[in-house]
């Protein structure tokens, strides 16, 4: 039997996850003919269809929970996105490696969808020294010379960011930047942001940061980032701000695939989903 179902959209939201929805149906079965009435990043509204597949129904059967979780979980991620890099600006939004295993390349595709950018890929393309990585090598000024060592040696060419906790360490870095050939890059300023009883956030911190570094290097405001609170980080001066939020607990947009799609809207406006 060849059939003709429509997706729905059950969320307002950005749309993300066409073009790897069009791979799944390929694979499962190259007969399918799929068209898109929105493209990846366009906005979509409850009850709105958006795209059509055409073909065998088993086929149809076969490939619609794999096309709609990676669908759902992929716009969800673009939604957020896309309302946490307009209130952002003039600042960048950044996802971080907080990503589902296994689907890092998916959630960073979607990110990009939805109008952030990415940060590191992996521990393979920027070298990234953290908090524990500090008390390891006893300092943050031990830590930048050990990497800078490591990639003098190997011929390595990449960017360096390192994270600071306080205004010693961020004293600590400017002075062995300004004594040291360096690859240091970026400075993420990390829980610079203090919430308030009220609720609001206490940038000072973050603000006399980036007022202290002065442009020298690129900063990454990281910590109690919300979608609340990113406008106000982004009006610090900070280059990026990183939220792990965007992919570790995102919420997928509702998209359904329906043949019976008269019914299906019918359905929708009594449980008040379409």
């Amino acid at each position: 039997m060849e059939v003709e179902a429509f997706f729905l959209a059950k969320d307002d939201g950005i749309v993300a996850g066409i073009a790897l929805a069009e791979m799944i149906f390929i694979e499962v079965d190259p007969t399918l003919k799929v068209e898109w009435f929105k493209k990846d990043g366009d906005n979509v509204s409850k009850g709105m269809k958006f795209g059509k597949v055409h073909g065998r129904a088993h086929s149809i059967v076969v490939a619609e929970r794999v096309v709609l979780n990676f669908m759902q979980r992929m716009s969800g991620i673009a939604t957020l996105t896309k309302a946490m890099a307009d209130a952002a600006h003039p600042a960048c939004i950044l996802e971080t490696r907080k990503t589902a295993p296994v689907l890092r390349l998916v959630d960073k595709w979607a990110v990009l969808i939805g109008g952030g950018q990415n940060h590191r890929m992996g521990l393979f393309d920027m070298v990234m020294i953290k908090d524990n990585h500090i008390s390891v090598a006893g300092g943050v000024s031990n830590a930048l010379k050990s990497v800078d060592l490591y990639l003098k040696n190997n011929n390595f060419q990449m960017g360096v960011e390192v994270e600071t906790r306080t205004f010693e360490e961020i004293h600590e870095v400017l002075d062995y930047a300004s004594k040291n050939e360096t690859l240091l890059s970026r400075i993420m300023l990390d829980n610079m942001v203090v919430p308030q009883p009220d609720g609001d956030i206490d940038v000072s911190m973050l603000k006399e940061a980036v007022q202290l570094i002065d442009g020298k290097f690129e900063t990454e405001a990281s910590g109690n980032v919300t979608l609340e609170t990113v406008h106000k980080i982004g009006q610090t001066g900070v280059t990026y701000i990183s939220s792990g939020a965007l992919t570790h607990s995102v919420k997928a947009l509702d998209i359904s695939l329906k043949i019976d799609t008269e019914l299906a809207l019918e359905v929708g406006r009594r449980t008040k989903r379409a």
